[in-house]
């Protein structure tokens, strides 16, 4: 188990693969984003889209996807998040496109009011097949410290 002391900033980290298909991205956008251009190739010709594009909400999803199957190889006592900052949809995710994640730790804080506690902060960076990328945050994630 991994807790807040074991955690070093600038750690790095590489995770991930997730096939973007054309039948999950249209789901979705049906579901939670129908937007012309999530949903149409004709509609999404007439924007800089060019096609259907998944929504950024979409990329959000699979990426957390991504992040959970990472913490079953690498389990941590993490105990949810408060958020994220600086969420950029860089570039279009399209049906066929491969993503992955980079992370690097950029903070690690104990808190100053629940001993037990801390949180860390991780600039988060998602690439596709052709390493262009995509999508860029900064998690912001509570943790467990070691029990005494």
């Amino acid at each position: 188990m991994i807790y807040l002391e074991d955690l070093e900033v600038g750690r790095k980290a590489s995770f991930g693969s997730y096939h973007v298909t054309r039948e999950e991205v249209l789901a979705f956008a049906r579901q939670y984003d129908a937007q012309p251009f999530h949903l149409s190739d004709e509609a999404a010709a007439q924007t800089h889209f060019g096609r259907i594009a998944a929504s950024g909400w979409h990329t959000c999803a699979m990426t957390m996807a991504m992040i959970v199957e990472n913490l079953g190889a690498e389990p941590q006592a993490g105990l949810g998040s408060p958020g994220v900052d600086e969420l950029r949809w860089l570039k279009p995710v399209y049906p066929g496109d491969t993503l992955r994640v980079e992370s690097e730790i950029a903070e690690v804080t104990p808190s100053r009011s629940k001993p037990d506690i801390g949180s860390f902060r991780t600039l988060v960076t998602v690439f596709n097949q052709d390493d262009v990328a995509v999508l860029t945050f900064t998690s912001i994630v509570l943790m467990r410290r070691r029990p005494a």
